[in-house]
């Protein structure tokens, strides 16, 4: 085809979209573009105006964080009345005037744009946002305009084999896109899912953890077979390998796996949640922050965290403070001199003790909780004396009661010349004859 005949075509057809252009049928579809686009755009902003949900921000009440979630979806309004729109506008107009494909036109690249808003909403990570916005919207695109099909033949055909094997280009693509949309979408899907199951108020502590972990684990497992089933692999010939790994696995992974079905049981059994004071057999000692189903975290009160072994709790012996209850009893001791007025003391004792405003008193407390001081024994410089307190909580960390105690004790004794004394020995020295000498 020479010049002249380009050119000829060229002309040909700029004149037919000239006429077609300045033909009623096309104005009719502007026409309708441009009525759909306001229509949207005013129901949009009626939506966003009047509904209680997108006016504003909301601060407190129930369910704040969903009522947060659809406040910043407000942006998506807009687009999805539009294509809402569209889609009407090229029905009215294919009963119109017999054809809508420049509407047609308008509402994939407002299917396009919806896509570009949920994407900036929805994904956080810069590199799944990179990865839907550089790899999603093109596909997104193609499909909308009718080339998917004739891109996805053409990376078919470039491939190779490897055994039985056949590997491509598209399959290779697909896996690794389709992957990283199911491994997105399943921590979503995780956070949430615990976040909900962790809200459930009706629930103790440890059903709640049971029912989190499981979800977590379920969620994993469908994910997983759900990228096998897009990589093409027959879960049929997995069953068959899975087992005989499951049985090598099984003599090399006893640890874990003993770890694992200890963790479900602490959960099921609920003899430790997350919050109590535990002191293990080999005297470590903790606040549990975490019940995981390999290990739990205890934290110390100097800042670290002891991971222990689930299995540790089923096979030694440890003490829950604070599991059933709270209230903890503690003691302290110290000497007074031989000719102390014990009957003064121990009053005063009992009132020092009890203003503390963590320790348990008043007259509404059981005798027996009530702060106490009493004679513990009589040793070689002085008397023993015994004081018990109760609180609740751990006497240590933010609670340091028993430090703060010793002080008023300190000052109380000081301020009512109370002596305490300090070891005394008497030397004799005796001359020849056994008698001491002065």
């Amino acid at each position: 085809m020479d010049i002249q005949q380009l050119e000829t075509l060229f002309f040909q057809s700029l004149n037919i979209a000239m006429d077609w252009a300045s033909s009623p049928k096309f104005y009719s579809q502007i026409g309708l573009i441009v009525l759909a686009g306001l229509l949207a755009f005013s129901i949009a902003s009626f939506l966003k105006n009047r509904s209680p949900l997108l006016r504003q921000l909301p601060a407190s009440g129930p369910l704040l964080k969903l009522r947060n979630s659809i406040y910043r979806s407000r942006d998506l309004i807009f687009p999805l009345m539009i294509i809402l729109a569209f889609s009407i506008a090229a029905d009215i107009s294919q009963l119109w005037i017999g054809q809508s494909w420049l509407i047609q036109i308008c509402m994939s690249w407002a299917v396009i744009y919806m896509l570009y808003k949920l994407i900036n909403r929805v994904v956080h990570k810069a590199l799944f946002k990179k990865l839907a916005l550089f790899i999603i919207l093109p596909i997104a695109v193609l499909h909308l305009f009718g080339w998917l099909d004739a891109v996805i033949v053409y990376l078919e055909s470039l491939s190779f084999e490897l055994g039985n094997i056949k590997i491509s280009a598209y399959g290779i693509i697909r896996v690794l896109i389709f992957g990283s949309i199911l491994f997105w979408l399943g921590r979503i899907s995780s956070t949430a899912g615990q976040q909900i199951i962790r809200s459930q108020e009706d629930l103790d502590i440890g059903t709640r953890e049971v029912f989190a972990k499981l979800f977590q684990i379920a969620l994993f497992f469908i994910v997983f077979i759900l990228l096998l089933q897009i990589m093409g692999i027959n879960l049929t010939a997995l069953a068959v390998f899975g087992g005989a790994l499951g049985v090598g696995l099984g003599f090399g992974l006893q640890s874990i796996a003993s770890n694992f079905i200890s963790g479900i049981i602490l959960l099921l059994e609920r003899s430790l949640s997350v919050g109590d004071y535990i002191e293990m057999e080999d005297g470590r000692k903790g606040i549990i922050r975490e019940l995981n189903m390999r290990s739990s975290t205890l934290e110390t009160f100097d800042g670290k965290d002891i991971m222990v072994p689930n299995e540790q709790f089923i096979t030694t012996s440890f003490t829950n403070w604070t599991h059933k209850n709270l209230k903890q009893r503690y003691s302290l001791e110290f000497q007074v001199a031989y000719k102390t007025d014990l009957h003064f003391l121990f009053d005063l004792l009992r009132q020092v003790v009890a203003s503390h405003p963590r320790v348990i008193s008043g007259e509404d407390v059981p005798i027996e909780e009530r702060p106490d001081a009493e004679i513990a024994g009589f040793g070689d410089s002085g008397v023993d004396i015994l004081i018990e307190f109760w609180m609740e909580g751990i006497d240590d960390g933010v609670n340091r009661v028993g430090a703060d105690l010793l002080l008023m004790i300190w000052d109380a004794l000081k301020q009512h010349e109370i002596e305490i004394p300090f070891p005394q020995r008497e030397v004799k020295i005796l001359n020849a004859s056994g008698e001491a000498i002065r």
